[in-house]
């Protein structure tokens, strides 16, 4: 599809219908997989409920929450009537006061889903464009190598990051992104706030549902 057409398709589905379709706590409680999946993963408080909500066009459709690690659900909602894919909100990482058992939980829900899942075409990885890669993300990101789940890093909040700032964090996030065989290598920079990057981002999540 040419960009123009691809951007003009994202924009009327992510303009329909969008709804929440269930929780999963578990792998045998996902629906039966017959829509491609986009998962979203990032660090609790990266901003990932406040994204949904503003790619979506919706104010509530992703709850936000203050208490860090507070989902532990992969959430999924339907995009389109008849839905034409799915969003997967998968649970936050990396909170400090997490207890051991949780983030083991976490890693074995998030682990299977990541490698069992046949209809996940690519996962998002959202980024704070504050302060760009930390150790907890490259962590999940040789998760998603290992996996050989494609991935494509979007960087969060950068509306609070000064264009120079956010000019050389793009720049090494896309470096070390490169360095990555599962990661894709061009990043989207995005706020929730001002709504910056949303197209091109509806447009990513459509035509990774389509490859």
């Amino acid at each position: 599809m040419e960009p123009a057409s691809l951007d003009d398709a994202a924009r009327k589905l992510f303009s329909g219908p969008v709804a929440f379709l269930k929780s999963a706590p578990q792998l045998q409680h996902l629906p039966p997989p017959v829509l491609p999946e986009i998962a979203f993963a990032g660090r609790s408080n990266v901003g990932k409920s406040s994204l949904l909500n503003r790619l979506t066009n919706r104010n509530g459709l992703a709850r936000t929450s203050n208490t860090p690690g507070r989902t532990q659900e992969l959430n999924i909602f339907d995009v389109g009537d008849p839905p034409r894919l799915r969003l997967v909100d998968m649970p936050g990482y990396g909170f400090a006061k997490a207890p051991k058992d949780l983030a083991r939980r976490w890693r074995y829900l998030v682990n299977d889903y990541l490698r069992g899942r046949v209809v996940l075409k690519r996962t998002l990885l959202l980024i704070d464009g504050r302060h760009g890669i930390k150790d907890v993300d490259r962590d999940v990101m040789k998760m998603l190598d290992d996996a050989a789940v494609g991935y494509r890093i979007i960087l969060t909040k950068t509306d609070k990051v000064k264009p120079t700032e956010l000019a050389e964090v793009e720049q090494r996030t896309a470096e070390e992104a490169r360095r990555h065989p599962a990661a894709f290598p061009e990043i989207i920079a995005t706020s929730s706030e001002t709504g910056a990057g949303m197209e091109k981002l509806r447009s990513a999540v459509l035509e990774a549902a389509q490859t």
